[in-house]
């Protein structure tokens, strides 16, 4: 039996969506690309160049700067969570930690302008801010207590202090750079460290 003209368009919409995803996708990638290169005011040229797509297809899908700062950062917090079970289960407990913390450094540090963006007032953040707490405070939590529990690290860490505390070494400081951001959150590592005696 030959397909009905019925069947079409239920595989049309589909390919559709599975375009738009890929196109999503891509944008993400090439933005957090070049607002690591070139900071969160990177031409929209050049991120639609970078995802191979048209400069419309970028506003189609993010029609304000925000919409896009937004829909990167959310998506690096929700990769940075998601990196917590599994850092844990291949990792002992304080590496674990240390590991975690480097990739929120990265999140962080490596994209000009975003730790700085997530200081700003501005209502478009709003739900991004609690979005980045309620994902990465438990996330970060759950290291913490697995780190402390071995004896690793201090036991009066609280997650959302050190979470601040990293976003404020992380903010750009002229001569800084994301080396400079890693070089004083593993200082800090070192102090949340157990000591003996």
């Amino acid at each position: 039996m030959s397909p009905s003209s019925s069947d079409t368009p239920a595989t049309t919409p589909r390919r559709k969506r599975a375009d738009a995803q890929r196109n999503v996708d891509a944008l993400l990638a090439a933005a957090k690309a070049a607002f690591a290169e070139s900071g969160v005011d990177a031409p929209a040229r050049e991120i639609a160049d970078r995802a191979q797509v048209g400069v419309g297809t970028l506003y189609r899908h993010f029609p304000t700067r925000t919409d896009l700062v937004v829909a990167v950062l959310e998506r690096e917090i929700d990769a940075c969570a998601d990196a917590a079970p599994a850092l844990a289960a291949d990792l002992p407990p304080a590496e674990a930690l240390a590991a975690w913390l480097d990739r929120y450094t990265e999140l962080l540090a490596t994209k000009d302008g975003l730790a700085a963006a997530l200081q700003k007032g501005e209502p478009a953040f709003e739900g991004l801010a609690e979005r980045f707490w309620q994902r990465l405070g438990p996330a970060l939590e759950s290291l913490l207590d697995a780190a402390a529990k071995a004896g690793e690290i201090r036991s009066d860490v609280d997650a959302r202090e050190l979470l601040s505390a990293v976003g404020s070494l992380c903010l750009p400081v002229p001569g800084g750079g994301p080396d400079y951001s890693r070089r004083m959150v593993a200082l800090l590592m070192d102090g949340l460290r157990h000591r003996q005696g």
